[in-house]
């Protein structure tokens, strides 16, 4: 073997390192990226605070991670403020290339979760506003609200509310709403994400139009 001219050892890149982790791998991120990327992909949120493993990757190997994600016509948003990391599907729109091929569907909300949505916006705009640092709602409370915009066709009472506490469920699980104790929940900041102050105005004069309508 011959020894390399000049007095330094050629650098070998990066990737020849990373072992494979199965048969045929042709990957060159390392174990840990590669699942904080799956995980950004499978889930609505990574937050800081739920997932800091995860988020330290995250941060740490921002620049590969999003480099993959834009391949895939996907673009990271990272609120270091909120500590929180989402995607967003690029648009032909947004984008030089006329034929992009959609990889995220929207995972629309249903009646009732959305209504449980602006109302839980409502209480952290509210609470906001007041100064205070922390918004929280008992189950009952939301009950009381989103069960005004009900019919008679949504079923019985105890069906309605299995329905609010379903979609509180679902909002949980996306780190809306953190649960302190049986029914109490503190509402988290992502709400404004999820729901801009124009969009919570749209939907509140819908409702407020559909409601009006139904007395």
């Amino acid at each position: 073997m011959s020894e390399p001219s000049g007095p330094f050892v050629p650098q070998v890149p990066v990737e020849e390192y990373v072992e494979e982790c199965f048969a045929g791998d042709r990957g060159v991120l390392d174990p840990e990226v590669r699942r904080v990327l799956v995980r950004v992909l499978q889930r609505r949120f990574l937050l800081a605070e739920r997932h800091r493993e995860d988020w330290r990757v995250l941060v740490d190997n921002r620049g590969i991670i999003e480099s993959r994600l834009h391949d895939l016509f996907v673009r990271l948003v990272v609120d270091t403020d909120r500590g929180v990391a989402y995607k967003e599907q690029v648009r032909p729109d947004d984008c030089v290339a006329t034929d992009v091929p959609i990889l995220l569907r929207d995972e629309a909300y249903t009646r009732t979760e959305t209504l449980v949505l602006v109302y839980l916006r409502t209480v952290w705009q509210r609470e906001s506003t007041a100064g205070e640092t922390a918004a929280r709602v008992d189950v009952e409370e939301v009950e009381q609200t989103v069960l005004t915009y009900f019919t008679d066709g949504d079923g019985d009472i105890a069906r309605r509310q299995r329905s609010v506490r379903k979609a509180l469920e679902r909002l949980r699980q996306e780190g809306l709403v953190d649960e302190e104790s049986e029914g109490r929940y503190r509402v988290s900041p992502l709400v404004e994400i999820v729901l801009s102050a124009e969009k919570l105005r749209e939907l509140d004069d819908w409702l407020k139009s559909r409601n009006g309508a139904a007395q």
